[in-house]
């Protein structure tokens, strides 16, 4: 009998996730002795009765890597270590089923798994190894900011898109004389704020690293404008906070989400620029979910690849609590105590940092 490798997909979505999921399956293939299974949303379809669980044959997986989204589908709600439990009376309680999952693996002959997702993902990949669980991680967030690994996939096709609507806002931008404010996702880092602010060529980029001074952003709208007439890109991570003040953010009211929604900070800005004397005409523009959604750039399908092999490799070797790593020039795994330990975010003094200033490029302060 052959042994199984459990894969899931978890968190937000991003390009690159079926790409991941294809190489861990071509390279079970190479052996005879491995199948490849997977959980339908995450955890859950392990969690559920009856059970959601997919065969992942090559057949299955042909041609996947270049489609956008999880076939496996996912999710950021509940799992394992807080499973949403409804009560008579309406409200909602939490509850561990890691122990009873762990069982219902072993009783389903699965002797890996295979947990692709970000931060939170692997910190309950820590949590599950330490108690027992034979599992490895696959790092996914299009926010690249886990430090373990130089790149995580999905996050050049979401600067690429936002590239292409920094592109877009500047034809639109100089035919009105008008200020537009691209929003993009970045909870905690701005790595996709300020390199696609870099790339298309934005006059001010405000990131969660740097706190803003809304006056610094005036000082460059009033530099660009003469008689009327200019223009002014801002590109502005979700996260993004004025010195002295608050990231932007609501509680959820969805049954099992644990962060906070963000969001609104380019409407914000706008309204404070108006309140601060800016006469100029101003337009907002919120990415959102366009950052997450579409086919993956040839770099994303090549790195999630090259996850999902090493991936599958290190369950062949009986590596487990360890998160594949991309650390140039080679992919690499690390242990998740590691992988989690901090996050991975813009220093002041990076050669990014760097080069916006060079340019002349306002980062608020």
């Amino acid at each position: 009998m052959k042994k199984k490798v459990l894969v899931l997909t978890g968190g937000g979505d991003c390009p690159g996730l079926n790409a991941v999921i294809r190489g861990i399956v071509k390279r079970a293939a190479q052996t005879e002795d491995w199948e490849v299974i997977g959980s339908i949303q995450s955890f859950d379809g392990v969690l559920r009765e009856p059970t959601e669980i997919m065969d992942l044959t090559e057949k299955r997986v042909s041609g996947i890597h270049y489609q956008g989204g999880t076939i496996l589908g996912t999710t950021n709600k509940g799992g394992p270590l807080a499973w949403p439990v409804k009560e008579n009376d309406g409200t909602w309680s939490f509850i561990d089923r890691s122990d009873e999952m762990i069982r219902k693996l072993k009783h389903m002959g699965v002797e890996a798994v295979i947990s692709i997702g970000g931060d939170g993902s692997q910190r309950i990949s820590q949590a599950l190894f330490e108690k027992g669980l034979n599992i490895i991680g696959v790092p996914k967030t299009i926010d690249n900011d886990l430090s373990a690994t130089d790149y995580t996939f999905g996050y050049q096709t979401a600067v690429q898109i936002a590239t292409e609507a920094v592109d877009r806002l500047v034809t639109t931008a100089a035919s009105h004389n008008r200020v537009i404010i691209l929003e993009v996702m970045g909870r905690d880092a701005g790595w996709i704020a300020l390199s696609s602010a870099l790339a298309g060529g934005a006059e001010v980029c405000l990131i969660p690293e740097i706190p803003y001074d809304l006056n610094k952003v005036l000082g460059v709208i009033n530099k660009r404008f003469k008689d009327g007439k200019g223009h002014v890109i801002i590109v502005i991570a979700e996260g993004a906070k004025p010195i002295e003040g608050d990231v932007l953010a609501t509680e959820s009211d969805e049954v099992g989400r644990a962060n906070l929604k963000l969001g609104g900070v380019a409407n914000k800005l706008l309204k404070d620029l108006k309140a601060a004397g800016c006469d100029a005409d101003m337009r907002e523009t919120v990415l959102g979910h366009l950052q997450r959604g579409g086919v993956p750039i040839a770099f994303d399908r090549i790195l999630a690849t090259q996850f999902g092999v090493k991936a599958m490799e290190l369950a062949l070797e009986g590596e487990f609590g360890k998160m594949v790593a991309y650390q140039h020039p080679s992919i690499v795994a690390v242990p998740f105590l590691e992988a989690i330990s901090k996050y991975n975010i813009i220093k002041p003094d990076s050669s990014l940092v760097k080069t916006a200033r060079g340019i002349g490029m306002c980062l608020g302060n």
